[in-house]
């Protein structure tokens, strides 16, 4: 088991990319603190399943945009856990509008959540990674953030300000044998995008195909988990401010 004794504490982990990142990394021999926004029911049902499968898990909530209750997550976190030795910021927010219908709260969620959040996290993480000697952070961005798509302008900038930080973190901490790294997902089948694989979504759904190399719409999230497994264990530790893209090949064209 490539995590065995590792603590990681992975955000926005009771669906999606997140919770199937919780549960490789549990196999991998990870105790993995699961983390909801405001639902303990359902961030203790992701643990307990986990338990059940015979991984180590605990539940914990906060809601990721705002510094106080991050501070208190990674409090809560090392006091239950141990420590943290792996962070993945994954938690996220993705309001489709066009400039015109983007208002300011609009705004504020997506960079709350998607930069200032994965910032805070990693200060309020880093006085453990210290003591510890190392630290593993993956931020998850998009290829939204190394490109750029229509009628999500805050998120895309909220994630290519993520992949920019990532490199900013990267130059300042890795001296101190702190890996912080990229995991830039595609276009992957979450609850974050729901709607935009539902009814009448038929030519969104072709016209991904089309712009996809291998003719992939949209992958699982299960399809990330390998990618994140190596950036959070030994294999990667010569590896600092570097994005891997999880896409089918789409920003590859």
């Amino acid at each position: 088991m490539r995590l065995a004794g590792k603590v990681a504490l992975v955000t926005g982990s009771t669906q999606g990319i997140g919770k199937a990142i919780t549960e490789r990394y549990a196999v991998e021999g990870a105790a993995v603190a699961i983390v909801s926004s405001h639902s303990p029911e359902r961030a203790e049902g992701v643990a307990a399943a986990i338990r059940d499968n015979g991984g180590k898990a605990q539940a914990f909530v906060a809601d990721c945009a705002k510094v106080a209750e991050i501070r208190r997550l990674v409090d809560e976190v090392t006091g239950r856990l141990g420590g943290v030795d792996i962070l993945v910021n994954n938690a996220g927010i993705m309001h489709t509008a066009s400039i015109e219908e983007t208002t300011e709260e609009k705004w504020d969620a997506q960079l709350d959540l998607n930069l200032k959040g994965a910032f805070f996290l990693t200060q309020a993480c880093l006085p453990e990674f210290r003591r510890k000697g190392r630290g593993k952070v993956i931020n998850v961005t998009s290829i939204w953030g190394i490109g750029a798509g229509p009628n999500c302008p805050a998120y895309c900038a909220s994630k290519g300000g993520l992949e920019n930080l990532t490199r900013a973190l990267a130059v300042e901490i890795g001296k101190y044998n702190i890996n912080v790294n990229s995991l830039a997902p595609g276009n992957i089948a979450t609850p974050l995008n729901a709607h935009l694989r539902g009814p009448g979504m038929g030519a969104y759904i072709a016209q991904m195909r089309a712009l996809t190399p291998t003719g992939r719409d949209f992958l699982q999230p299960e399809e990330l988990t390998g990618t994140a497994v190596y950036l959070a264990s030994a294999d990667s530790d010569s590896v600092h401010g570097a994005t891997v893209t999880v896409d089918a090949g789409w920003s590859a064209w």
